[in-house]
């Protein structure tokens, strides 16, 4: 799991011209998940994010009760490695991984009802 996170004066997603999330003076993240990551680990990460001090005067989300606009970024993962015949290694695409989805949902609901995932 990775994450990139940014405090933002206002920040939003828009969707096919609609906006699905949006807050002002909080925390941006751009969360990249795997097939590797557990539910457990994104109850860590959720921790720390919502933890991070990085707020005016070193506090957190979780001091202040700034919200946390969480955005799944899955290129955060990318791999620019050739394989043979110029392709990416092939078990980046193995239809036998196991789906990163658990993992995506168990960050917003350690989070807290301050963290609005898109």
């Amino acid at each position: 799991m990775r994450a990139v996170v940014q405090t933002v004066g206002r920040a939003s997603v828009t969707v096919d011209g609609e906006v699905v999330g949006a807050i002002t003076d909080g925390l941006l993240v751009l969360l990249g998940v795997t097939h590797t990551d557990t539910p457990e680990l994104a109850a860590t990460m959720a921790r720390k994010v919502h933890e991070l001090r990085i707020l005016d005067d070193e506090r957190s989300a979780a001091d202040t009760g700034a919200p946390i606009l969480l955005v799944s970024q899955f290129t955060l993962y990318g791999d620019t490695r050739k394989g043979p015949g110029g392709q990416p290694p092939a078990d980046r695409w193995s239809s036998r991984r196991r789906s990163p989805a658990p993992a995506w949902r168990a960050v917003p609901a350690r989070v807290g009802r301050r963290c609005r995932a898109r």
